[in-house]
């Protein structure tokens, strides 16, 4: 039969009413928490960029928008991260990658201040992450656990291939499915004989930004495939994965409208968090699995 098609919807849905209820709470001479985006020249990046726009404005979060330009030095990019950072009318920063080719990942670790860092991207909150004690985690890896856990889908003692090994997806996605008691995988552009190790996961997860890397004879018959990847071709989004995969799969995220929707969502929440606004944490590491 036919995979069973994971949509981000329900879930999404979930987390909107419960960030509009913490919304609720604000006092009437209270602003709305507001997030800084910093936007790169990659289509990929824009249209993530006016998803955030669209679906912050429906809950009545503030966005501003900050174009950088390929040519951007990395003095500019800090004195930007410098001066949102002491503009206490913005909540969060949120730097969309790839970044310009003349600013490092390393440097937009070592800058985000981490009390403002809405995605888990600076060394504070990566090493909080890697310890097993996280504040902010970074929104599509965790949103993709609050989707297998919204579906019902078990992650504890089974094992898990992740493909891609980015500090925004890759890497914190492995330390989250090793918390939640998986056995993990983690597979890269060096890996060599890649189908191999794809074969043998009962969950598949892929985040390579490579339109078709995964196709049916990569999957074991009944795996779930989670797959974050997201690539403009055209004037369609396109995951990682084959659709024929979906003949091969017990279940799998459809690109576009899978984990991309429930990225934003943890997003939000992730603001309201920095805000204060948010009553729980997203991930409780006592009881090794992920709640809503």
């Amino acid at each position: 039969m036919p995979a069973q098609l994971l949509t981000g919807t329900p879930v999404v849905e979930e987390l909107y009413t419960r960030i509009r209820s913490a919304l609720q709470n604000l006092s009437p001479h209270t602003p709305y928490p507001t997030l800084a985006v910093l936007i790169p020249g990659d289509p990929s990046a824009q249209a993530y960029a006016r998803a955030i726009r669209k679906h912050f404005s429906n809950l009545c979060l503030q966005v501003r928008e900050f174009m950088l330009d390929d040519q951007m030095e990395e003095f500019d990019f800090l004195q930007l991260i410098k001066q949102l950072d002491s503009d206490t009318s913005v909540t969060g920063i949120l730097a969309l990658q790839p970044l310009p080719p003349r600013i490092s990942k390393s440097t937009l670790s070592l800058a985000m201040p981490p009390t403002k860092d809405v995605d888990g991207v600076s060394y504070e909150q990566q090493g909080r992450l890697a310890l097993g004690t996280p504040g902010v985690v970074p929104s599509t890896p965790l949103g993709g656990i609050l989707l297998l856990q919204h579906y019902g889908i078990t992650v504890a003692g089974r094992h898990a291939v992740v493909i891609g090994r980015s500090p925004v997806v890759g890497r914190p996605l492995t330390l989250l499915l090793l918390t939640a008691d998986a056995t993990v995988t983690i597979c890269h552009s060096r890996t060599p004989d890649l189908a191999h190790l794809t074969r043998q996961a009962d969950l598949l997860f892929t985040a390579a930004g490579r339109p078709g890397l995964v196709i049916p004879d990569m999957v074991k018959p009944g795996a779930v495939v989670v797959d974050f990847g997201v690539t403009v071709v055209g004037q369609r989004l396109v995951g990682d994965v084959d659709p024929a995969v979906a003949e091969v799969a017990s279940a799998l995220t459809p690109v576009p409208g899978g984990t991309g929707p429930v990225t934003t969502a943890v997003l939000a929440c992730n603001l309201l968090r920095l805000a204060r606004l948010w009553p729980e944490e997203l991930f409780s590491k006592t009881k090794h699995r992920y709640i809503t």
